[in-house]
């Protein structure tokens, strides 16, 4: 019988109780314990990322980045990024295939810069609606390509990473679906393109945290 590709991002209810969402928060539970052990090379490892992202996100704040502003976007990172590599693994809900959870991330965020903003940096906000050098006759249009640019910030922030997971997660699933159906010497083939797949998404998941922490911290320097 046909299923439907994408049912494998649906959330499954247990005695009518959906707790896949749940699986969002499980680093709360791992990623402390980290700071419990003894000092190990996976320990280091990690604080060493951090270390990085945080010089990094600091020099993109600016003046703001040395109130420890930096540490909301380093949290960003480190829950997206946890989320993405569980959904990875076998029967594990990938809360960020969905734009329940990555609007959620990206909308409030938004929100407050904007408001934040507006509220105090009024006349910095309006200079950025028009670009420098722009020519008179051209001013409300930019007004107009600025304005829209603006608002569908938190929508590209949410659709690019949900975009990146579900792409990935169908590929894996094709693949796994057309086993059965092929020979042995095809069945290697596909399990070693399954592997560098796998590989590949790995690489996607680190890279669009870093990128959806990266362009938050930009749309925060950007009111400052």
């Amino acid at each position: 019988m046909m299923t439907n590709l994408f049912s494998v991002f649906d959330p499954s209810a247990i005695f009518n109780l959906s707790l896949n969402w749940l699986s969002t928060f499980l680093g709360l539970l791992m990623i402390p314990s980290i700071y419990w052990l003894m000092p190990s090379r996976y320990n280091i490892f990690w604080n060493s990322i951090l270390l990085t992202l945080h010089k990094e996100f600091k020099t993109l704040l600016g003046p703001s980045g040395h109130n420890g502003s930096t540490f909301i976007f380093i949290s960003l990172f480190s829950l997206i990024l946890f989320n993405n590599f569980m959904g990875l693994f076998p029967y594990i809900f990938t809360s960020t295939s969905h734009l329940t959870l990555t609007l959620s991330l990206a909308l409030p965020l938004w929100l407050c810069f904007m408001l934040y903003g507006w509220i105090n940096h009024t006349q910095h906000m309006f200079a950025h609606l028009v670009p420098q050098g722009t020519p008179a006759i051209l001013m409300p249009f930019m007004v107009c390509i600025e304005t829209i640019s603006n608002i569908i910030r938190p929508g590209t922030l949410a659709v690019r990473l949900t975009a990146n997971m579900i792409a990935g997660h169908l590929l894996l699933t094709l693949l796994g679906n057309t086993g059965p159906s092929m020979s042995y010497l095809l069945v290697t083939f596909l399990l070693m393109a399954q592997i560098a797949l796998l590989v590949l998404e790995s690489a996607v998941a680190m890279i669009q945290s870093y990128v959806f922490a990266v362009l938050s911290t930009l749309y925060s320097s950007e009111v400052n």
